[in-house]
Formats: C-alpha cells, sequence, structure tokens
C-alpha cells in the first residue's frame, strides 16, 4: 500500500478523484495528508471531513519561499509518503524541494506537453487553433510543466470552444488520467532520460 501525499491550492477535484479511487482499492494507495498554500483552499475543507490529515501554510505569512517550503517538507517527512501529489497546487517547487523528493512527485497540467505548458494552457491552445488538446501527467523536475511523462489523454477541440468549455471538457479526462498514472507508479518503474518505464501493471 503506498503512501500519498496531496498538495492543492483550490478545491481539489483531482484530490477528491484520487481519494475515491483510494477507498474503492481502484489505487493499492491511501493519502496519508493533504497541504496547502491557501488557507481557504475547499480541498484542506473536504480532507478534514473525509478525516485526512490536512494542514494550510499561507505561503505569504513566511518571509520567503525557502521558510515555507521548510514548514511543508518538515510535513512530508512527518507523514512519509512514498509519493508527493500535486493536484491544482499553484506554487512552483524549488530544486532543492524536487532533489528532496526526486522521481517521487507527480502534476498534471491541462495541456499535451511539451505544448503549451505555463498557466492559461487551455486559452493557448484555443488561440494558436490547435484541433486536439488534452492533458498530461508527468514526474516533476526543475523545469517547468517538463519533467518525465507519464500517462496523456486526449479531447477535441471544437469549433467555436472558449477557453472555458475546452477547460471543462479536459477536467473530464484530468481525473481518470491521474488515477492512472498513480495506478502505474504504484507497479514500479524507472526513469531512463526522458521516458518513464513502468515494471509492473497492478
Amino acid at each position: 500500500m503506498k503512501r500519498l501525499a496531496v498538495l492543492l491550492s483550490g478545491r481539489g477535484s483531482n484530490f477528491l478523484a484520487i481519494h475515491d479511487a483510494c477507498v474503492s482499492k481502484a489505487l493499492p494507495a491511501e493519502i496519508v495528508c493533504v497541504i496547502s498554500n491557501k488557507v481557504d483552499a475547499r480541498g484542506v475543507e473536504k480532507a478534514r471531513e473525509l478525516g485526512i490529515p490536512a494542514f494550510a501554510f499561507d505561503h505569504k505569512q513566511y518571509p520567503n519561499r525557502a521558510a515555507h517550503e521548510a514548514e511543508v517538507i518538515a510535513t512530508l517527512e512527518l507523514h512519509r509518503p512514498d509519493f508527493v501529489i500535486l493536484a491544482g497546487y499553484m506554487r512552483l517547487l524549488s530544486s532543492a524541494f524536487v532533489a528532496r523528493f526526486r522521481h517521487r512527485i507527480t502534476n498534471i497540467h491541462p495541456s499535451l506537453l511539451p505544448s503549451f505548458p505555463g498557466v492559461d494552457a487551455q486559452k493557448q491552445a484555443v488561440e494558436y487553433g490547435v484541433k486536439i488538446a488534452g492533458c498530461t501527467v508527468h514526474l516533476v523536475d526543475e523545469s517547468l510543466d517538463g519533467g518525465p511523462i507519464l500517462v496523456q489523454r486526449t479531447v477535441p477541440v471544437l469549433d467555436g470552444d472558449t477557453p472555458d468549455e475546452l477547460a471543462a471538457r479536459i477536467l473530464g479526462e484530468e481525473h481518470g488520467a491521474y488515477v492512472e498514472a498513480i495506478r502505474k507508479l504504484c507497479g514500479g518503474f524507472r526513469v531512463e532520460g526522458r521516458r518513464v518505464v513502468f515494471l509492473l501493471e497492478p
């Protein structure tokens, strides 16, 4: 049984999808804690309602990024997760943080990376005129949305789509993609350059 720590900044829809998969045994894992950089994050409230240890460390109350990350890292180490799951966590992680949990941090991004990294990915896709968009679950490295890819899922970009409409369609695929990626990681893996080789389908 793998131990998951979830970092989030908002409503926590991906967190809830992962939690549901753990409860239903679709994932051989349990969420051991939830951490947010926002005290009013809906995901923190939901975690507490579910009886999951949840912590909110407002980054604005710390003198610098290092001090805030030190608090987060200390909490993570207390709960000993196998994987740190970024689920709408709106903070860039420092290289020191990434190194501390090398190949154990995952993120989901609403585009088919390496296309449209960074903010407003859906708006970028609509404005560029692509016909297919989607989401990418990847390992986190020191680059922005640039770590080795775990799972990708696609959705069509329809004529007349707004960024919000496309975002809603992508979100419909995100939950399943994230659960699939974590399930594959739980079976073991190795990283070969930019490729992730899964050792077992649990």
